[in-house]
């Protein structure tokens, strides 16, 4: 399926475009790797971190999560709780709402890291003004296992924050959304790893056998479904 292109333009839109911006910046490889405690061993790896040196195409990524982010909310039953502030996941998604912080004129915090050293039950530090109680969208560039959105879940919580909704630029459909619905959060991908695939083959960007490992690793490794039409 093929969204519309953009009038006087060969670049496509919206989600279509994410996945044409990813592939012409290099942030799409195919090989053999292995990242984290989830991705063992994948035929595809996507570097999302490379769009931070385009900002142009920052400032568009932030327009068009601002785009999606809206028609969530505006729905008759929200997809998406309406939120005071946008917590960004370091590292990888502190560019990301960066740039929709400053699209949406929504403030910005986020939860530094735990240390290796710190002690168990330590309280995270907030970067940035927040009071509790305030509704909390995090952002985070990429997903896979989920383990570092439930972390900033989890920070964020501790600190007296609520938090209802996850954005994420990709998904790779390989567990976080399972991961977080126990906690009562909901992941919201603009651009899926099918739906990159997808648009990739049907565009004759990849070889034909990249494409179908990477099919194949993800419905053997992922969890169905599809954010496409939503």
């Amino acid at each position: 399926m093929t969204q519309p292109r953009d009038a006087g333009s060969d670049q496509p839109r919206g989600r279509l475009w994410l996945a044409d911006l990813l592939w012409r910046l290099g942030c799409v490889q195919f090989g053999d790797f292995s990242l984290g405690r989830t991705v063992r061993n994948s035929p595809i790896y996507i570097n999302p971190k490379l769009i931070v040196s385009q900002p142009e195409a920052l400032a568009r990524v932030g327009e068009l999560m601002d785009d999606e982010l809206q028609l969530a909310m505006s729905m008759r039953n929200p997809h998406v709780e309406r939120f005071d502030l946008i917590a960004g996941v370091p590292i990888g998604g502190l560019h990301i709402a960066t740039a929709l912080s400053l699209q949406m004129r929504v403030p910005l915090i986020y939860a530094r890291p735990r240390a290796p050293g710190d002690e168990p039950g330590r309280r995270p530090q907030i970067e940035g003004s927040y009071r509790p109680g305030q509704t909390t969208l995090i952002v985070d560039d990429l997903a896979a296992g989920g383990g570092s959105l439930v972390e900033a879940v989890e920070s964020l919580r501790s600190a007296g924050l609520r938090v209802r909704d996850a954005a994420v630029l990709i998904d790779r459909e390989q567990g976080a959304t399972r991961r977080l619905e126990p906690l009562g959060v909901r992941l919201h991908p603009t651009l899926t790893l099918d739906v990159l695939l997808t648009f990739l083959h049907g565009e004759q960007r990849i070889d034909p056998d990249d494409y179908r490992a990477s099919m194949a690793y993800l419905h053997r490794e992922g969890e169905p479904r599809s954010e496409f039409d939503q």
